[in-house]
């Protein structure tokens, strides 16, 4: 008998009041729970952790503030809410502040520290992960860690800090998971059951305000399904379909005296789109706004907004434009006169007042932060934005638009997957005020309506470890476990997990194909000989037949020979073979042909096996192996272990470059830095060139003391990078240059103005790449011996001024 689900437990309980936080949190809700959370929150009163995963805008963050209102019912206990980016922490931070007040709550960013000690306290990933590893006391009376976007763990670049949390957070610590709706929701459940204990996994398809989709052609929205019937379908609108049809013409295409008449192709190019302000102007007769544009370029999002302004639009009333100038100058009140040009506020607040908005990273996040508010204020309702907006920023909208189905990755244009269609698509529908959400594909050349129907319908999204271990990491562990515990650590990653599911699926294969291997083998049985070893010279004869008419022309005359000798002597041996003279030799053959294939994928498989079992302990193996050469790690006669001073260091540096750090500072490449010229190399460090950046150019370095430590540090890099791939390790890449000269100048003192001109970037790009030199300084401040520390801080102190102090309060 199957035991009954959190829902029917719930639907008991209801009956018996055997939940009363459950009741007495649902009692404060605006809207009564759906059953995901109810379920959710059952698990969560039972004393067990929680992976919640449902589609964007559905209300996942309420379990999170259920485990925050249990914490707060006792005394003493604490919960961490972690957020993957510091926009989401600063937003989730400002929300709980308002609902506990400021004394209860607080705020790590890295950059930022506020009310440490608070019972509730809001931080990113990555510094859960450092007091985790520094056993910080801030951990004692912990009862419930919240891991926001969870999927994050997929990241790359990131990803791997989530495992590390996961695996490092003491059992006793509650976890609840809050994830975008991925297609293994269960494999990730099983794995965190297997590290955490107690697990519940409750997935949701259901989308709190159903989505309506359409396509935009020329003069109107056609429904991307059909609706012609009772009941909800997948089937593609059949009117949508008759205007694609091979030889068609676009939809709603003119005649051939038309100016915007058919290419020949049966499309009329650039006026099978309907222009932005005309579009915006159905939208708004259509009531369908506020809608957010997804552009997928910086570039394109600040295009549109100039476009749709010259175009005249206007969608505010006076009293609104009033209020919106009011939050405007009261959220930019610290900027300074002298740099309200450079970042175009003047024309940004323009489009604010007609309500109107870009959103994209390029952005000083103050001006974000306030585009966000205006439009939950509803005071914007149209912001042209890229894909970054989607990643859990409260931001929901009437319509949500998709100009393009493809998008640049950073090498070239690809489709959008399902997962990012639905990432995107559930910013549409807001909660009790719509009945529901729109999202809009605009027409484009080539569009196929049932290859949209699919990406709109699916929801392949799974979810992939990207964990790997890094030096920071080994010191770290092998100091607190050892090594051979630490090994058995990292085997209990995500990573190694879905290696291991991998082996078993790829061992079953082997062992069907083995057998498939037996019975070629009797097939191909002859019973004059070997027909295994008959096939192998037959093989290698046409082999060498093969190679020797493709290479004829670049062959001399010694190598046809001797090529020719050896054709020749294979030939002879065949010949020779009892099974050459077998009657049923060509049949034996056909299943000898099959074996050999079969055999060689069978091959392929086992090698793969052998790869994935222990994958993860391997990989740490050979960062081990670099420590010990290096002297951070150190090995006694009996092979034990342990961490030296210098890996006492390395524990402390956390980042990208975290060895190349410690090994700058053990050798006193930087003593003779000053503060600027400090800061510029931080600089050098955290920045990652553009792709259409070029080579790097040195000529605007630094002279003196900077360029003598900069050509050190990038000696050291070579090497660094030398001995990695000696130990079958990746490598990192050669320090940036890109924005050295900018860094440099800022922290001399240099305006915003010549700060972004030197390094031709945006506002909200430099200060990003600013916060990221800060957590490096800051971190040099406290590990590094004198002069370095002190300059450190004195660098610390001199970048994070202007716009870049403004940026890091929350």
């Amino acid at each position: 008998m199957m035991s009954p689900s959190p829902a029917e437990r719930y639907a008991a309980a209801r009956t018996r009041t055997a939940q009363p936080r459950v009741e007495a949190f649902r009692a404060r809700q605006r809207f009564d729970l759906d059953e995901f959370q109810v379920a959710s929150c059952i698990s969560l009163e039972e004393g067990k952790s929680v992976l919640v995963a449902a589609p964007t805008g559905a209300g996942k963050t309420v379990v999170a503030e259920f485990a925050v209102y249990l914490a707060m019912q006792g005394t003493r206990d604490k919960v961490f809410y972690t957020a993957p980016m510091k926009a989401l922490s600063n937003q989730k931070f400002q929300e709980l502040t308002a609902e506990y007040g400021a004394d209860q709550v607080g705020l790590l960013t890295g950059d930022t520290n506020i009310n440490a000690s608070a019972r509730i306290v809001v931080m990113t990933t990555e510094v859960l992960r450092n007091m985790l590893y520094a056993d910080s006391a801030l951990l004692e009376n912990l009862a419930f860690v919240i891991m926001d976007e969870v999927h994050y763990l997929a990241d790359r670049f990131r990803g791997a800090v989530w495992e590390e949390v996961i695996i490092h957070l003491p059992q006793t610590v509650r976890m609840v998971a809050l994830s975008a709706t991925v297609s293994n929701a269960e494999e990730f459940g099983d794995w965190l059951q297997a590290v955490r204990g107690d697990t519940d996994v409750i997935v949701s398809e259901e989308r709190p305000v159903p989505l309506e989709q359409h396509v935009l052609t020329r003069t109107k929205m056609i429904d991307l399904f059909d609706t012609t019937g009772v009941a909800a379908t997948n089937r593609v609108n059949p009117e949508l379909l008759a205007m694609t049809r091979v030889g068609s013409r676009s939809p709603n295409s003119r005649s051939r005296r038309d100016p915007g008449k058919f290419n020949g192709r049966g499309n009329r190019g650039d006026n099978a789109r309907m222009d932005r302000p005309e579009f915006v102007a159905l939208l708004d007769s259509k009531n369908l706004l506020p809608a957010i544009f997804f552009v997928f370029s910086r570039v394109g999002c600040d295009a549109a907004v100039r476009q749709v302004l010259r175009a005249g639009v206007r969608l505010t009333q006076a009293h609104e434009r009033d209020e919106i100038r009011a939050i405007v100058e009261e959220r930019c009140r610290t900027l300074r006169d002298e740099d309200l040009g450079v970042l175009g506020y003047f024309e940004w607040l323009d489009g604010l007042e007609r309500g109107v908005a870009a959103h994209h990273a390029g952005m000083l996040p103050a001006f974000k932060e306030v585009v966000e508010e205006l439009f939950r204020l509803k005071l914007v309702r149209l912001v042209f934005a890229t894909e970054t907006l989607a990643l859990g920023i409260n931001m929901p909208a009437r319509t949500v638009v998709l100009e393009k189905l493809e998008k640049f990755n950073g090498e070239a244009r690809v489709p959008i997957t399902p997962g990012e269609y639905t990432q995107l698509t559930g910013r549409a529908g807001r909660r009790g005020i719509d009945v529901e959400g729109h999202a809009v594909i605009q027409w484009a050349e080539g569009l196929d309506p049932h290859a949209v129907a699919s990406l709109a319908s699916r929801r392949t999204y799974p979810l992939v470890s990207s964990f790997k271990p890094t030096y920071n990491m080994a010191v770290n562990l092998i100091d607190q476990f050892g090594r051979a515990h630490t090994r058995e650590v990292l085997e209990s990653s995500f990573a190694q997990f879905q290696a291991d599911r991998a082996v078993v699926d790829i061992a079953r294969k082997v062992r069907s194909q083995q057998d498939s291997l037996d019975g070629y083998a009797k097939s191909m049985t002859c019973h004059l000989g070997d027909f295994g070893e008959y096939i192998g010279i037959r093989r290698e004869l046409t082999d060498l037949e093969r190679k020797a008419s493709v290479r004829q022309d670049a062959q001399t005359r010694s190598d046809q020979d001797r090529r020719q000798k050896q054709i020749a002597a294979l030939r002879r041996q065949l010949k020779q073979h009892p099974c050459h003279a077998c009657n049923d030799r060509e049949a034996h053959a056909r299943w000898a042909e099959r074996w050999w294939k079969l055999k060689k994928d069978n091959d392929r498989l086992r090698s793969d096996i052998r790869t994935r079992t222990g994958a993860v302990a391997k990989v740490f193996d050979r960062v081990t192996d670099v420590l010990l050469s290096l002297d951070y790690l150190s090995a006694d006669a009996d092979g034990e272990i342990t961490v030296t001073s210098h890996g006492r260091t390395l524990k402390r540096i956390y980042g990208e470059r975290d060895l190349l750090v410690a090994e700058s500072l053990r050798r006193g490449l930087w003593n003779s830095l000053d503060p600027a010229s400090l800061a510029a190399m931080a600089a050098a460090l955290v920045y990652e060139p553009r792709r259409d950046e070029g080579p790097p150019d040195e000529r605007n370095l630094p002279r003196g003391a900077f360029r003598e430590a900069f050509d050190a540090t990038t000696t050291l890099w070579a090497n660094l990078d030398d001995l990695e791939r000696d130990n079958r390790l990746p490598g990192t890449q050669p320090l940036g240059t890109g924005l050295i000269h900018a860094m440099y100048r800022w922290a001399q003192g240099a305006s915003l103005d010549s700060a972004l001109t030197i390094a031709d970037l945006a506002a909200g790009d430099f200060v990003r790449l600013s916060k990221q030199t800060i957590d490096l300084l800051d971190q040099l401040s406290m590990v590094a011996d004198a002069p370095v520390g002190a300059n450190a801080r004195k660098a610390l102190d001199a970048v994070r001024r202007g716009i870049v102090a403004y940026s890091s309060v929350a």
